[in-house]
């Protein structure tokens, strides 16, 4: 779990890994260099559970280098994300785990979306699998749902981008394995915060635009016709002309 000032939030992630029926796992919370009583606070809920361990960085890198520093001291077998203001339902780790047991190497769940004030404002499904064309067109997956197997993959970190670095990852598994394999229910309570990168769909579409092209080596057109499916039917209508032009590959004739 990476934390950065998350002391306002961190508390429902922190016990709701606390609160889980499976009872071998390890939480490591990163401090990316907070300012506030983040720390403190992680450190009075695990009230001497060994299976919380804290790690702080001298110096804020940004959620990839938390997460990756995370990955690197990470000793159990299945490596899982949890973001510091998202939570697990209590059966997340044994209904996922229990999925792992059976084979898959790479898994996700679905998650029910909540707005800052805690009001229930959809649930994000998941298909049964997914391969990495499928991904290229729709990111199925969560970060606060997915795990992997490190006796399978090893400990592969997150790319060092400054946003989508989960999805970066995502990508970089499925190169190596077939599918990832969803577990359709809810596990997962994930917020939508106001102003957050990922709530505004033009930040986001230039970010998975960075993806296609620097980390996958896609061509424009290919990129084109991905993010298509990405922000889907209407956005390519109505919206994907703009991001285009914002994104500096589609300008307007004789300009």
């Amino acid at each position: 779990m990476p934390m950065h000032n998350a002391a306002d939030r961190v508390e429902a992630g922190v016990r709701s890994v606390l609160g889980q029926s499976l009872a071998a796992w390890e939480l490591l919370v990163v401090d990316d260099a907070s300012t506030d009583d983040s720390v403190a606070r992680v450190e009075a809920l695990a009230a001497g559970d060994a299976r919380v361990r804290v790690l702080r960085l001298e110096r804020n890198g940004g959620p990839a280098v938390a997460r990756n520093a995370g990955i690197r001291e990470a000793r159990g077998r299945y490596i899982a994300f949890l973001d510091s203001d998202d939570a697990w339902e209590p059966e997340k780790l044994s209904r996922q785990v229990a999925l792992m047991e059976r084979g898959a190497v790479f898994s996700f769940t679905a998650m029910e979306r909540f707005d800052e004030q805690g009001n229930r404002l959809a649930v994000a499904g998941v298909p049964e699998r997914v391969g990495y064309e499928e991904l290229l067109k729709t990111n199925y997956i969560g970060c606060s749902t997915a795990m992997y197997d490190t006796r399978f993959f090893g400990k592969v970190e997150m790319p060092l981008i400054d946003r989508r670095q989960d999805y970066g990852l995502w990508l970089r598994l499925l190169k190596r394995v077939e599918f990832a394999y969803g577990l359709n229910e809810p596990l997962v309570r994930y917020t939508v915060r106001s102003g957050s990168v990922s709530s505004n769909k033009l930040t986001t579409a230039g970010y998975t635009w960075r993806v296609y092209r620097e980390l996958e080596g896609l061509s424009r057109v290919r990129s084109a016709y991905c993010l298509a499916h990405q922000t889907g039917r209407a956005a390519v209508r109505n919206q994907l002309p703009r991001v285009a032009r914002r994104l500096g590959w589609l300008h307007p004739v004789g300009g």
